[in-house]
């Protein structure tokens, strides 16, 4: 008994050591959860204010991003790429709620957490909802993200839909049109649906009426654009620039394909219809795709 009471004090400096030390690393812990949500905080910031350069800035140089049914995006000149092209989402916002922050190493953490993202289109609003996951690497006493991975559990849409079995007419004289003004577009235009949903996959038919001298800006559509003149004309040009003395006028009857993602403008020469027909969304944006 004698021998065992000596040794408790012999002990007691060990453990006090032992106690200190797992102290400072549950605070260690602590302050790089707090960093780490900071940081992305500050990502959520940057993204609502547009501001690549800081975006970019938060990940390592060699940094992965896994957006949902899409190819994966690496390196910082790539991100900048694709960040630059996200954040010219018309009406975008974008927020995050971290749910765990766990640090499993002096240079390692992982976040774990839910996003919303919303955003405009002509068709009205549009959004989805989803998990993320994103890993952190400490690089020279910050925290930047190594790897993002947003996931949308959203299953994916079957490539072509099957068609409809029900007949459909339209009278064209009791069509119903609406405003059509995707962002960046002059007002004046108006739209009517034939077929489909335009803004949401599979298959459409649609008719755009244009004023006289209605003029769009140069602009891209994700998906390929069956066109058709049915009164009027339209002057329409393709490429990254416009150049109006070079583009060709088009008549009623006349036909053109605008193959998707090619940047084109078109110009009412009179009063205007225009039949248009493919597989959604259709989504006009403007400027030239990256």
């Amino acid at each position: 008994m004698m021998k065992l009471k000596t040794k408790i004090p012999s002990l007691i400096p060990f453990i006090a050591l032992a106690i200190a030390a797992i102290a400072q690393t549950a605070a260690g812990q602590t302050s790089d959860q707090r960093a780490i949500r900071a940081a992305s905080d500050a990502w959520q910031r940057y993204v609502a204010t547009r501001n690549v350069d800081s975006i970019v800035a938060l990940h390592t140089p060699d940094a992965v991003v896994l957006p949902s049914n899409a190819p994966p995006i690496k390196g910082s000149t790539a991100i900048r790429s694709g960040l630059t092209e996200m954040i010219k989402t018309p009406g975008l916002k974008l927020h995050r709620i971290p749910t765990r922050i766990e640090v499993t190493s002096p240079a390692t953490a992982t976040e774990y957490g839910t996003y919303t993202e919303s955003y405009d289109t002509p068709g009205g609003k549009r959004g989805e909802a989803g998990n993320y996951v994103t890993i952190w690497r400490k690089v020279n006493g910050r925290w930047r993200v190594a790897l993002d991975a947003p996931v949308n559990p959203t299953p994916m849409p079957a490539q072509m839909p099957a068609e409809e079995s029900d007949f459909i007419a339209r009278s064209g004289n009791a069509l119903s049109w609406i405003d059509f003004s995707p962002p960046g577009f002059p007002a004046g235009g108006k739209i009517s649906v034939l077929h489909g949903d335009p803004f949401s996959p599979g298959p459409f038919v649609l008719r755009l009426s244009l004023p006289d001298g209605y003029k769009t800006p140069l602009h891209w559509n994700p998906s390929g654009e069956y066109v058709t003149v049915l009164s009027g004309g339209v002057q329409l040009g393709i490429g990254s620039t416009i150049d109006v003395g070079a583009a060709p006028t088009y008549s009623p009857g006349d036909f053109v394909f605008i193959p998707a993602r090619q940047p084109h403008w078109v110009q009412a020469r009179g009063a205007t219809v225009l039949q248009v027909s493919g597989n959604g969304p259709f989504q006009p944006s403007v400027g030239v795709p990256k």
